[in-house]
């Protein structure tokens, strides 16, 4: 509609012309006082004269089509009056978007794609490939969300294509009339309400109206209402309160709007209002939570008869997130938070604060809004064919004791011991839809944990639980390898039989048949789907075991490392001792040369006399306080073989090479099995790796025969006798065999 404004105003014409008494009173009446009736009507009458010069005009402005369009259409669904509401159908198709959790799901449906793809590129027939993507894709989809976390439930309700208020109504009355403002001044776009009817039977419907898109979700304010909103809530409740109409309320909003200029305007005394009139109306109502109801905001229309949840609605008093960071200060805690809150359908209704629990569709109510419709339709009238019963004081006592009896409990009374262990259930994750990543990033924290408490001396740690964790998984594994190699029916059929053998033992057919099905499973595994995951988990549980043997060994041996140390220092500190060791420093610092090699023969045998006398001490000590000493091989006998040893072999390899440059054929083929190692490096062929072979045994029996010479076998011999007398009768076996080649 039009609309014209009176400023600015400069209509012309003299006030000292010919104007009469009337003129000027019919002109106060009108808005402009002291302007004659005659001259507003004309307008620029006439040249300029000195006075007041007064001109109107009227500011064009865009013809608004609200409420009305310009033509509308009377054979429009649900009548003219629908033309009020100007929530319309997208003329897009919301993108799909999918969870975190949803990822796994979302693989198996890319190879679902990617084969009909094939099949329709090929024109080959894959159906039974198909099928079965497709059935054990259902079974996914079945198997996750029957074991939704609550923060996993909290992120359906919230998620971009969850149908709203709007949605639901339209999909469910026969005809609907939005009806507008608050008569404050204001129309709150993210409270909508109006009257509308299903099957024949007249409601009053309010609620939280949420965007499908960005843009709507700026203009309803993202679900989060005014003052303004909850005032227009209560005037269509005392409209409906006066007409007999029942109340059926929506809610699906993060929280009233908690901005300066709401609060300003009574944010809390609104919601308190509410809160107060809807004890008192003398009509059913029933609340719907389609989506998260949080705190005042939600329970400002939510003081209901019956409460509804649908089965991944969520209705708190703070968000998981706030919660986490008001407890744990980081909102990561948040999947922490949403289990403490019990904020789920499934939670609300054991506590008695919800009353029933409407199901929704697997992939959540977007993934079929009009069943889901369909099902708050059914539960609607459900509710109301109850409630309609009542009385009109049943029905207010009825609303009273519904948040009377909300936390009420009685001292005394025992904990039933099935609540109580039920309470304490746990559900593990489902196996199979735990990524590979993940588990990788639970080894190697555990690792870390390891060398961690390794260095600290200290290991403290649970490894059962994720090796369980990766046995499951492995187990997960094995059945899917099974289901694609065809054997699971020969299996179940091998079970039965032995679930009614029981405790009898097995024919030699059955064990037969049982080694032929393993052997036939073996020998096919590696053609399974998922035989590089199977591989993959098996090799992470052996890297886990192997770490958790060593932290069980490492644990053991603390004890005694603490013992040794212990007992160590007591050796130092005896007085005697603890004087030679001070007199040698002394003797050392003198002579100014730190390395035992450079010492003179003298120090040098003093500190080996020394070290022979501490460490004879200390064997003594470990022995008498029950630690048994298998070898008394001390540091400084342990340099003194070493010695020997590098002599010895330095002797070995200097012999060896001369041999080599003496015999030209030894040497011939040296050169010969370098020249093939560098040629095939990266990739050696069969036939290089063969002539590589037969070059070092041809090199090996060459070298055999110098170690064999009278000299340096005699030298060997002499040593590793040295070595068995200083271990105490070990083999002695320190020296390392000379490589070649």
């Amino acid at each position: 509609m039009a609309s014209a404004s009176q400023s600015p105003v400069n209509l012309s014409g003299s006030l000292s012309s010919a104007t009469s008494p009337s003129d000027l009173l019919r002109s106060s009446i009108n808005g402009v006082n002291g302007v004659p009736l005659q001259t507003l009507g004309r307008g620029h009458v006439g040249p300029s004269r000195k006075g007041l010069n007064i001109v109107a005009k009227v500011r064009k402005v865009k013809k608004h089509e609200y409420p009305w369009p310009q033509d509308p259409d009377p054979n429009v669904k649900g009548g003219v009056l629908s033309h009020l509401s100007h929530f319309k159908p997208l003329k897009e198709k919301p993108k799909p978007v999918t969870l975190e959790f949803e990822k796994p799901l979302m693989d198996l449906q890319k190879k679902i794609i990617d084969v009909q793809k094939m099949a329709n590129e090929t024109g080959l027939d894959f159906s039974d490939q198909i099928i079965s993507l497709e059935n054990k894709y259902q079974q996914a989809l079945k198997d996750l969300y029957t074991h939704l976390t609550p923060i996993q439930r909290v992120n359906i309700a919230r998620h971009p294509n969850r149908p709203t208020f709007l949605d639901h109504v339209f999909n469910i009355t026969d005809k609907f009339v939005e009806l507008h403002g608050d008569r404050g001044g204001y129309d709150d776009p993210a409270v909508v309400t109006g009257i509308g009817t299903i099957d024949g039977r007249r409601f009053m419907f309010m609620g939280q109206q949420k965007g499908r898109n960005t843009k709507e979700n700026i203009q309803r304010n993202f679900g989060m209402p005014t003052p303004h909103g909850y005032r227009k809530a209560l005037r269509m409740m005392y409209y409906a309160d006066h007409h007999g109409f029942p109340i059926v309320t929506f809610i699906d909003t993060p929280g009233a709007f908690a901005d300066l200029k709401s609060e300003e305007l009574g944010q809390g005394e609104a919601i308190a209002h509410n809160l107060r009139t809807m004890f008192g109306l003398k009509v059913p109502i029933v609340s719907i939570v389609i989506g998260e109801g949080g705190s005042g905001g939600a329970l400002a229309i939510g003081c209901a008869n019956k409460l509804l949840m649908l089965e991944n609605a969520v209705f708190y008093v703070a968000s998981p997130e706030a919660c986490a960071a008001i407890l744990w200060k980081t909102a990561k805690a948040s999947p922490k938070a949403a289990e403490k809150l019990k904020i789920t359908a499934n939670e609300l209704c054991k506590l008695q604060i919800a009353d029933g629990i409407i199901p929704e569709p697997l992939g959540g109510a977007h993934a079929d809004p009009h069943w889901t419709s369909e099902q708050i339709k059914k539960a609607i009238l459900e509710s109301m064919d109850d409630l309609q019963q009542m009385g009109t004081e049943e029905l207010l006592r009825h609303r009273m004791l519904k948040f009377r009896k909300i936390g009420g409990f009685q001292e005394g009374l025992p904990v039933d011991p099935e609540k109580k262990v039920s309470m304490k259930i746990k559900e593990e994750p489902r196996p199979g839809l735990i990524s590979d990543k993940v588990l990788q990033g639970e080894v190697n924290k555990l690792k870390e944990q390891i060398m961690k408490a390794k260095e600290s001396s200290s290991i403290d740690m649970d490894q059962n639980g994720l090796i369980e964790k990766l046995k499951r998984e492995i187990n997960y594994e094995f059945s899917e390898a099974a289901k694609a190699l065809g054997i699971e029916e020969k299996l179940s059929k091998m079970r039965e039989e032995f679930a009614k053998a029981e405790n009898e033992q097995l024919t030699s057919d059955q064990i037969e048949n049982l080694e032929n099905l393993k052997n036939e499973f073996n020998e096919n595994l590696a053609k399974a789907p998922n035989y590089g995951r199977l591989k993959y988990k098996l090799s992470l549980l052996k890297e886990i075991s192997e770490a958790k043997i060593f932290a069980e060994n490492y644990k053991k041996t603390l004890p005694l490392k603490a013992k040794v140390n212990e007992k160590f220092k007591e050796v130092l500190e005896k007085p005697t001792l603890k004087q030679k060791i001070e007199n040698l420093k002394d003797e050392v610092e003198k002579s100014g040369v730190s390395a035992i090699e450079e010492f003179d023969p003298e120090l040098k045998e003093k500190v080996l006399e020394v070290r022979e006398e501490v460490e004879s001490e200390f064997v003594k000590s470990l022995e008498s306080s029950g630690v048994h000493v298998t070898s008394k091989l001390g540091q400084s006998s342990m340099s003194v073989i070493k010695a020997k040893v590098d002599e010895l072999n330095a002797e070995v390899n200097q012999i060896i090479q001369d041999v080599i440059e003496s015999t030209p054929d030894l040497k011939n083929k040296i050169e010969m099995l370098k020249l093939e190692v560098v040629k095939d490096k990266n990739a050696p062929s069969k036939e290089s790796k063969e002539k590589i072979e037969v070059l070092q045994q041809q090199i090996k029996e060459g070298v055999a025969d110098v170690m064999s010479s009278a000299a340096v076998k005699e030298k060997y011999e002499r040593l590793q006798a040295e070595l068995a007398e200083l271990s105490g009768g070990s083999d002695g076996s320190l020296i390392r065999e000379p490589s070649y080649a």
